[in-house]
């Protein structure tokens, strides 16, 4: 199955063809049966082709950071993912603006094999928007959700029982602009829900937003909220979100002007307070610099941010009582352009994705201060810009 494309308007989507989809190329390992190993999946970019394949499987040593490639899947452009609850299935955007003739991307579906971390292709369906950035599953495990960036759109789509996709079951327009140039129109840019799988919340760049929807989570359609958004900053241009693991917090990272800001949630109702805005770059810093990601440690106690042209990231303490943010430090990725980290499911390492240079760079996370120490472990993956976990 072929999938032709014509190349997106963002600035990395130029020109090029692409390879079949669900072409699993493996390359085994050994490893020590006393290592304590989980997989991680490395999504890509693929265009302009002749680089990176798709979707990278690896093996990560809890013990040493070190990561093993185990194989890898063929499928255009798998720049965000996310895997089911019972970790057997998993889910790519396919970001492109074209898919097949339509204007707007695509959601691939892929079975887990548990022994070996490897992908069987399911299936794929259209995301109803152009260029498809960020993908989640709500908690029920029945419908993934899509923002759709250079549509402005977020889209639902049902999960099937074999772990397949639907048509999608909802599509939403987000309408408006503001006042940089790269805020012409609407761009979603993230949607993820609250622990109560009540309400979806999705950060709109392009309207220096976050929407706020009710999720009926037995027909997968979404309803605005009361209120129906909270605001940013004009020309702050939120991109990712993070909720604090006691459901209290919400941390919105601003790619445009390098800033995080801190709200309070309501969830009752959805409602967001503003509770702080901090910068993300070092005071003596003036050269240009996007935002890109934002986690929170699973302890609560300390939150992650990635500056792409400072090329670091950025620690943050924050007071559980309060929800604010203290300035920890920057710390290089030792790489170009971080886009995507992750911190491990144990909460002792964090990886950098440094797209421009192809490597993914492992650190150590200092339990009580939430500082980040280089392990050595630097891996060389292709255009690295998601990292996920089995």
């Amino acid at each position: 199955m072929d999938l032709l494309v014509k190349p997106s308007r963002r600035q990395f989507l130029k020109t090029g063809a692409v390879g079949a989809l669900g072409l699993v190329f493996a390359r085994n390992v050994s490893a020590s049966p006393h290592s304590r190993l989980v997989t991680l999946y490395v999504g890509t970019y693929t265009l302009p082709p002749g680089k990176a394949e798709g979707i990278y499987i690896y093996r990560m040593n809890l013990e040493s950071g070190e990561l093993t490639r185990l194989n890898s899947v063929a499928t255009v452009n798998p720049s965000y993912l996310v895997l089911d609850g019972s970790k057997r299935h998993l889910y790519a955007v396919n970001e492109v603006a074209d898919l097949g003739g339509a204007s707007a991307g695509g959601v691939s579906a892929f079975a887990i094999n548990g022994p070996t971390g490897g992908l069987q292709f399911l299936n794929q369906q259209s995301s109803l928007g152009a260029d498809p950035c960020y993908v989640t599953i709500d908690a029920s495990g029945k419908f993934v959700l899509v923002a759709n960036y250079t549509g402005g759109n977020l889209s639902v789509l049902p999960i099937k029982h074999d772990g397949s996709l639907g048509p999608a079951t909802d599509h939403i327009q987000h309408e408006g602009s503001s006042v940089h140039e790269n805020q012409k129109g609407p761009h979603a840019h993230c949607i993820i829900l609250d622990s109560a799988n009540r309400h979806a919340l999705a950060a709109d760049l392009g309207v220096d937003k976050v929407m706020i929807y009710r999720f009926d989570r037995a027909m997968g359609k979404l309803k605005p909220a009361n209120p129906q958004s909270a605001s940013l900053k004009p020309g702050a241009g939120p991109r990712h979100l993070a909720f604090h693991p006691s459901g209290k917090y919400l941390y919105v990272i601003n790619e445009i002007d390098s800033t995080i800001s801190a709200f309070s949630y309501n969830g009752t109702n959805g409602a967001l307070t503003p509770l702080q805005t901090v910068s993300t770059l070092p005071k003596d810093f003036s050269g240009k610099n996007d935002c890109a990601d934002v986690h929170v440690s699973p302890s609560g106690r300390f939150l992650y941010g990635s500056n792409r042209g400072h090329d670091s990231i950025v620690v943050f303490a924050i007071d559980n009582r309060t929800g604010t943010l203290t300035y920890v430090e920057n710390v290089p990725t030792q790489g170009k352009t971080p886009r995507n980290f992750t911190l491990d499911p144990t909460g002792k390492f964090l990886l950098a994705a440094n797209q421009n240079s192809d490597t993914v760079v492992t650190f150590r996370i200092d339990p009580a201060s939430g500082r980040l120490k280089p392990t050595g472990q630097v891996t060389q993956i292709p255009t690295p810009v998601c990292l996920k976990f089995g």
